[in-house]
């Protein structure tokens, strides 16, 4: 195995494929954020969501994409230039992976590609496996968008990285990051429910005693049409709008979405209207 690959997986905990599976997938994340980085990807570009929370603040669960938005809207922006950057970065290490665009179905601010790649034969390279039932095994699958049209009020900072090799990013501040956060608790359903990803988020966030860009949750509600520009908007009346929304949520469909994600599941326990509506009255500023 290549040393760097080596040297990035001693800091996991790996007991069984799934957790192979997750620390190969997130070392690939972080190779392609490293090739992003060489092409100046983050001169026009923040990294937010989960995946950035990961990376920059230790958030303890495995995130599968790579969100990405701009700093000025421009709606020529070509994502496809950075393709070569990412393919060139991945193979330095030894990785057989492609690039694909996703074909838009309809009008999107968001541009979106996936890396792909075979999952036994990325498992090889990173571990000494004798795998079974490796035809039940998913392709690596690593989705990554740009939001082409972010809405205003963001603040960033840039950050550096020493693995796979030195590199800057720029990404979305802890504020920001948890504004974004909220908007995704208030305003993203999957298949009709809540994910209980963007709850287990909540919590961290709130655990950190991190505060709320609230310019960019309300341009972010702007935006979702969820309230209008000239409506008064402040910290109580969004803690309000959560309070709504976390006495509507089926608790047992956020669980089942979260737990694959986790390793300590016992915290899930806890998770109910009451619990949510509680630790809402610490978010501030």
């Amino acid at each position: 195995m290549n040393n760097i690959l080596n040297q990035m997986l001693e800091k996991y905990e790996i007991k069984n494929i799934q957790d192979e599976t997750n620390a190969m997938k997130e070392i690939i994340q972080e190779i392609v954020i490293c090739g992003l980085s060489r092409g100046n990807f983050f001169n026009e570009v923040a990294f937010y969501g989960g995946t950035a929370l990961r990376i920059f603040y230790g958030l303890n669960r495995f995130s599968e994409d790579l969100d990405f938005s701009l700093i000025k809207p421009n709606s020529n922006f070509d994502l496809t230039k950075y393709f070569t950057y990412i393919e060139k970065e991945v193979q330095a290490y030894g990785l057989n992976l492609k690039v694909i665009e996703k074909e838009k179905s309809k009008e999107s601010n968001i541009l979106s590609a996936f890396l792909k790649g075979d999952t036994k034969e990325h498992i090889l390279i990173f571990f000494d496996n004798n795998i079974k039932n490796s035809n039940s095994m998913k392709n690596i699958k690593i989705k990554f968008e740009v939001d082409i049209n972010p809405p205003l009020g963001a603040n960033y900072e840039l950050r550096y990285k020493l693995l796979p090799s030195p590199h800057q990013v720029r990404l979305y501040d802890k504020s920001s990051l948890f504004a974004g956060k909220i908007h995704d608790v208030l305003c993203r359903n999957w298949k009709s429910r809540t994910k209980g990803r963007d709850l287990y988020d909540y919590i961290f966030f709130l655990s950190k005693d991190i505060g709320v860009n609230l310019e960019l949750i309300k341009s972010k509600l702007i935006q979702s049409n969820v309230i209008s520009e000239n409506e008064e908007f402040n910290l109580d009346i969004l803690k309000e709008m959560l309070i709504k929304k976390f006495s509507e949520i089926n608790y047992t469909d956020a669980k089942e979405d979260i737990i694959s994600f986790i390793k300590e599941t016992s915290s899930l326990d806890l998770w109910n209207d009451k619990f949510f509506i509680e630790i809402t009255q610490n978010l501030k500023l």
